[in-house]
């Protein structure tokens, strides 16, 4: 179900440190996800 998430790298590896930064780049690639969907 989730399983696009991992296409990006950053995500798939939890590179950030912090859970802030890691919640904030999941929540930018669900946006350019819904954004290619739909444009």
């Amino acid at each position: 179900m989730f399983g696009w998430l991992k296409e990006n790298r950053r995500i798939g590896t939890r590179y950030d440190k912090l859970a802030r930064s890691f919640a904030a780049m999941v929540t930018l690639a669900c946006s350019l996800r819904c954004m290619r969907r739909y444009f």
